[in-house]
């Protein structure tokens, strides 16, 4: 049995571990009880939320999603109860909150772990009672929200610790759907690959060549400690650089090894022969400077330091490099650099205190500059 594409777009799978969550799924959602989603990070937390309120009655309302670790502590309860005008600075006029705007449909609460104490406690009132008052109010707000939350921590030791309300914890507890992690549904990873690969070619009109055996078996046979999402990234990565090809067991060995380490570096085709594969390393990283180096001239001829445009005349003007007298032929940061400080002691006759503050750095930083360059 699999769950197909037509039931949702995001939710694949034909595991059994999958399909147990999906029978959780479409027992829970008709029900008006708050329920807590837990996995680790890169799971589908989001997408489970999302087939939840879908399945739920009140699928044909607002489904609004907060990241309790994305807003800061002081924002937070505003964010989610509102606040009346006044209520401290910068509140020039009343504002509803999330729990408001979500009235009859569906609140999910991400990382609701990160929540601070104090928000906890209003929280716990709004699912007890159904009701609050916005932050500087004094009037009591009723709604029907229904409440999703979401978390990777384990919410019990969080109690433990004295991180997280103990009542609170066992109020969202009542239902709780645990996210397996992609290492327990091997299963699925061919569907999820082949899904996202028919995504991403669309997006970027890339034709898609597909995988061999080998590179599935690759695939099943990684851990995944990024789960969905990292295998989303590498299934993105890999049909980007190796567009045109079918991807073999050799190549995805490769984008395997660095999908656990920052994007720093590029990949090195295994497929190709040493010098075909530096000479398209080399390629590709001078693409990367290239475009780097167009945003910097755009922001070299849109920008103009600002004392050497006040007050100084046509002369203030010729200081800078124009493209028509060449002066960016040689668009190396080190030499554009070094042509900025030279143009501007020449403007400011050799005075390197009016110069520092045309080019917004320190005395300390020019001097050690001209001596770097030469143009002491």
């Amino acid at each position: 049995m699999e769950f197909k594409k037509s039931d949702d777009p995001d939710l694949i799978g034909q595991s059994e571990a999958f399909l147990r969550l999906m029978e959780s799924i479409r027992q829970v959602a008709p029900a008006m009880i708050t329920v807590l989603i837990h996995g680790e990070s890169g799971t589908g937390k989001e997408v489970v939320a999302r087939a939840l309120h879908r399945l739920s009655p009140r699928k044909d309302r607002p489904l609004l999603t907060v990241n309790c670790g994305a807003i800061p502590e002081g924002i937070l309860e505003s964010e989610l109860f509102g606040h009346e005008k006044g209520a401290f600075t910068g509140a020039v006029e009343s504002r509803k909150g999330y729990f408001e705007l979500a009235d009859g449909g569906t609140l999910f609460l991400d990382e609701i772990g990160e929540m601070p104490p104090g928000t906890q406690v209003k929280l716990l009132r709004v699912l007890e009672e159904q009701e609050f008052m916005r932050v500087g109010g004094n009037r009591m707000i009723r709604v029907d929200v229904r409440m999703i939350a979401a978390t990777n921590k384990d919410l019990e030791k969080e109690v433990q610790r004295g991180h997280f309300r103990k009542d609170l914890f066992y109020r969202l507890n009542a239902v709780t759907l645990r996210v397996p992690p992609l290492r327990d549904r091997r299963e699925d990873i061919r569907l999820l690959t082949l899904h996202f690969a028919g995504e991403i070619c669309r997006k970027n009109h890339i034709p898609f060549h597909g995988f061999t055996s080998e590179a599935f078996h690759e695939m099943e046979e990684h851990d995944w400690p990024g789960n969905i999402r990292e295998l989303r990234n590498v299934v993105e990565r890999v049909l980007i650089f190796e567009k045109g090809n079918k991807v073999d067991g050799s190549t995805i060995r490769l984008y395997l090894q660095k999908s656990t380490i920052p994007d720093t570096t590029l990949p090195i085709p295994l497929h190709r022969s040493p010098d075909q594969a530096e000479r398209e390393l080399i390629y590709r990283a001078l693409l990367d400077i290239r475009v780097a180096l167009e945003d910097l001239k755009t922001l070299i001829l849109s920008y103009r330091p600002r004392e050497l445009t006040t007050g100084q005349g046509d002369a203030s003007r010729r200081a800078w490099p124009r493209v028509e007298d060449g002066g960016l032929e040689d668009l190396s940061l080190t030499n554009v650099e070094r042509r900025l400080i030279q143009k501007s002691l020449d403007q400011f006759r050799g005075n390197r205190r009016k110069a520092a503050k045309a080019l917004g750095i320190g005395e300390r930083t020019l001097y050690r500059k001209l001596k770097e360059y030469g143009l002491e």
